[in-house]
């Protein structure tokens, strides 16, 4: 891929509806979107400058674009240097790992990481982690051996990391623990449950939220959410997918967390405001600060 701003990926549209939903009210306090994918699109599909004015019409003040294979990990870092209010996440996703080790390229996609990875705005390794969902048995050894890389570069780059884990809670704290997770580590669409909420709180992880917590059927995180401390708490939108309720299914984007932090400071019983700003302080805590 010669040109990273040309790169875009169609998410599977069949017979739901992709019109984007109507914009919320604007937030008092500013926060920000940890964790999107916004190189993907959906329904009528929406330009980076567009993605970036509707959310900072609705109190977005900057997004963390998360890379999940090579070309996808160059255009978030093509867009964090083209962007102001755009910082990067890069990584080869756990899903993605197997094949690239089938096809002996794991070390050579890894390396593009790392270089990927010294850019200044680029200031996670991300989404890397252990999925045991969407990979079987065979494509373990390949998923830990890239989680355990990106692991040692997040600590290499002095940046942090997102982490991907599906059905893979305990394999990813064993992992965490036993090879030393970087200083600032987030749980990338937190799916675990009120117990690992509060092992991965007490080990000074961060928990990220996203439109599912308001999914009807998700007590599980609603229940590690109240346990989580106020300081370990992001949220994000993981746009396009994970669209909060009502308007699930539908797409999602950044200009979409108002409806989901709104939701989080309702469960939590707290006022928005102030929940905005610890999130917001939150965010940059981790990833520094937006301006060059």
């Amino acid at each position: 891929m010669t040109d990273p701003s040309q790169y875009v990926r169609q998410r599977q549209k069949g017979s739901r509806d992709v019109t984007y939903p109507p914009a919320p009210e604007r937030l008092s306090v500013p926060v920000y979107d940890n964790h999107c994918h916004l190189e993907i699109e959906d329904g009528v599909g929406l330009s980076l400058d567009e993605q970036l004015r509707r959310a900072d019409d609705v109190g977005i003040a900057g997004v963390v674009q998360a890379g999940g294979d090579i070309d996808s990990s160059r255009w978030s870092a093509w867009a964090a240097a083209s962007h102001p209010r755009v910082l990067a996440a890069v990584a080869i996703h756990p899903n993605e790992a197997p094949a690239y080790d089938a096809a002996g390229r794991l070390d050579e996609a890894i390396a593009v990481i790392d270089e990927l990875a010294g850019q200044p705005r680029v200031r996670a390794i991300g989404e890397t982690g252990l999925d045991f969902f969407r990979t079987g048995e065979d494509g373990i050894p390949a998923q830990v051996r890239s989680f355990e890389a990106h692991i040692a570069l997040a600590k290499k780059h002095g940046i942090a990391m997102q982490i991907h884990d599906r059905n893979a809670h305990d394999a990813v704290l064993e992992t965490l623990e036993r090879v030393g997770a970087p200083e600032r580590t987030v749980f990338h669409c937190f799916s675990g449950d009120a117990a690992m909420a509060r092992t991965a709180a007490d080990r000074g992880y961060y928990l990220s939220f996203a439109g599912n917590v308001t999914f009807k059927n998700a007590q599980n995180l609603r229940d590690a959410l109240a346990v989580t401390p106020r300081e370990r708490i992001l949220v994000e939108t993981d746009a396009p997918f994970l669209t909060p309720v009502p308007h699930r299914g539908r797409p999602n984007a950044p200009y979409l967390v108002p409806v989901t932090v709104r939701f989080l400071a309702e469960e939590l019983g707290t006022d928005l405001d102030e929940l905005c700003a610890q999130i917001a302080r939150n965010t940059l805590d981790v990833y520094g600060t937006f301006e060059n």
